[in-house]
């Protein structure tokens, strides 16, 4: 059924103007994906801060340099260590810190040191923050600081946890119900929900709402990339999946450059949430991917979508459904009449481990996922100094070059021999990392970047091979279940820090041995390069070579007759003059 359903992009063009179409309108959205899981680094940033002052502040004094107010004090105050001594206007002296503030017993002296007596008192008037930079984050709007710390730390966790669980969801249902549906309600409701956060009244709510932001982002994001998958032929289908992830990384950049003339956190969130709109007006017209209609039996709606992409594409005569679906397809099931909807056998993700090898295949790939959102989270920590918007548009832009590098070893080279050297040499960078002294900061830098770009490569490629690794009735759910394992990884990742405590490179260790790991596993992958996507689970099996036992999932459908076939390609023919 595979290799007959690729005639359909022989017949058609493997990235004609139909498909070149398609692809960028949905993929544009991936833009959208990227802003709103980035968007937490300019959301709960904490500016500067301290205790606010028990009355009128009159004097102002941070080391020897004074002023008369505290919003001038900040480029002054350099130290989170150190406090800002103001003197009230009836004459007390108070030292402002950041968790506290204590009161002198000596008010006629005025001078930052200090042996005296003094008082301390917890900060029940709320705090005063530097508005140089920020104007309102989250932490400021309410005060997320000192005990209430951890709950801006835990913002971005819940959202990774719902980017988990809408992975697995949505992946699941996009199978079940069609990919144009998922990808129609998650945009959706990545405009509702992005705009929703920036009105919501409390820490409770914006948490909540993120939540489901991340849900719906996390569904199109995995749902696109099938999408995509699926409308492109052979010919195309490496170059045009991999560069979703540009889509992605230009997200990323978009982040920088609005939180840069946005320092407001709600007009930073509409500003965001606002490049979902062009694709919300016009995500009605994507239709749906041929490879899932004819899986569904759903052959009326397919061949009048093969005519349309034939008149786009400027092909006088578009395949039919019969070439298409030979009398020997497993996956063409006897009807009568003009009923286009039979029963057709769901999938959940115990099918990812029906037999030996789909589970071997599925653990493999499951660990460079996870492997590959560790490894990246784990270097994001990197401090390269200097100004944070071009530091996070550095981050996005150094994206784009692996992705090019990946789509030449890809089509050169092959999926799996392009990802196992680059998840070796994330390893061997792991291992570089580890000799090079603490005080030799750049080359700690460059060590780091060096492993991100590889890492990169090889977490890029990782879609479209998953994708290309099982069949039509569960692609979805795989890249689905493969991008929770990544969700996995982005949440355990900020905990292995702590393992430094134990040993310095404790959380180089790990990450090495699980990249070098992943790379000799993923020498028991098939290689994918020139195959047609598979329909059948006996088809997916059958990458890995022959085998005698048909696998466990795979049952028996009956063959439609040549009448009923005959009959939807004259619907079909009718609908083209039409």
């Amino acid at each position: 059924m595979a290799r007959n359903l690729e005639l359909l992009f022989d017949s058609l063009g493997h990235f004609g103007r139909y498909q070149a179409w398609v692809y960028f309108a949905s993929v544009f959205q991936a833009i959208s994906c990227g802003i709103h899981y980035l968007a937490s680094v300019f959301l709960a940033v904490t500016p500067k801060f301290v205790c606010s002052a028990p009355g009128n502040v009159t004097s102002v004094l941070v080391g020897n340099s004074s002023t008369s107010r505290i919003e001038d004090a900040w480029t002054l105050w350099t130290s989170t260590q150190s406090y800002i001594l103001v003197q009230l206007g009836n004459g007390d002296i108070w030292e402002l810190n950041q968790c506290h503030r204590s009161k002198r017993e000596d008010i006629l002296e005025f001078t930052y040191a200090y042996s005296g007596n003094k008082t301390d008192f917890p900060c029940t008037g709320g705090f005063i923050y530097d508005h140089s930079k920020w104007q309102s984050t989250i932490v400021t709007e309410w005060d997320l600081v000192c005990q209430r710390e951890w709950l801006a730390k835990l913002t971005q966790p819940t959202f990774m946890l719902g980017v988990l669980l809408g992975a697995v969801i949505f992946g699941d249902i996009a199978d079940r119900m069609g990919r144009r549906n998922i990808m129609w309600f998650t945009s959706m409701g990545q405009f509702i929900f992005g705009i929703a956060v920036a009105f919501t009244f409390d820490y409770v709510s914006f948490v909540i709402v993120r939540f489901l932001l991340a849900m719906v982002s996390s569904g199109y994001l995995v749902v696109v990339f099938v999408y995509v998958t699926e409308y492109t032929g052979l010919k195309a289908r490496t170059w045009a999946s991999m560069h979703v992830h540009a889509f992605f990384a230009v997200g990323v950049m978009v982040v920088a450059l609005v939180g840069y003339l946005a320092p407001t956190w709600w007009v930073y969130q509409i500003g965001l949430s606002v490049t979902t709109l062009p694709f919300v007006l016009c995500c009605w017209m994507l239709p749906e991917t041929p490879f899932w209609l004819l899986t569904e039996g759903k052959f009326k709606e397919a061949q009048k979508l093969i005519n349309t992409m034939a008149r786009w594409n400027k092909v006088s005569t578009p395949c039919k459904i019969s070439q298409l679906c030979s009398a020997q397809d497993g996956l063409v099931s006897s009807r009568t009449g003009d009923n286009d909807h039979s029963p057709v056998k769901k999938h959940n993700i115990l099918d990812l481990f029906s037999n030996w090898h789909i589970a071997r295949r599925t653990i493999t790939v499951w660990l460079v996922w996870f492997t590959g959102s560790y490894y990246v989270f784990s270097l994001s920590s990197v401090n390269l100094g200097g100004n944070e918007y071009l530091n996070l548009f550095l981050i996005g832009a150094v994206e784009l070059p692996a992705y090019v590098i990946a789509c030449i070893g890809m089509e050169k080279l092959g999926r799996r021999n392009t990802l196992i050297p680059f998840l070796i040499l994330s390893a061997v960078i792991c291992g570089i990392v580890m000799l090079i002294p603490q005080d030799f900061n750049i080359l700690i830098i460059v060590a780091n970047m060096a492993g991100k770009f590889a890492i990169g490569v090889a977490f890029g490629l990782i879609y479209l091979y998953t994708a290309e690794l099982y069949p039509t009735v569960a692609r979805s759910l795989a890249v689905g279940s493969g991008s929770m394992m990544c969700r996995v990884g982005s949440v355990v990742a900020p905990f292995c820090v702590y393992l430094s405590s134990v040993w310095i490179f404790m959380p180089q260790l790990i990450v090495g041995i699980m990249a070098f790991l992943s790379g000799v596993l993923t020498l028991m992958l098939p290689e994918t390069l020139g195959k047609p996507l598979t329909n059948t689970w006996a088809e997916a099996v059958e990458l890995d070579g022959p085998v005698n036992k048909k696998s466990d999932s795979e049952k028996p459908v009956p063959v439609q007759d040549g009448a009923t076939m005959d009959k939807i390609e004259m619907q079909g023919q009718e609908t083209h003059m039409i």
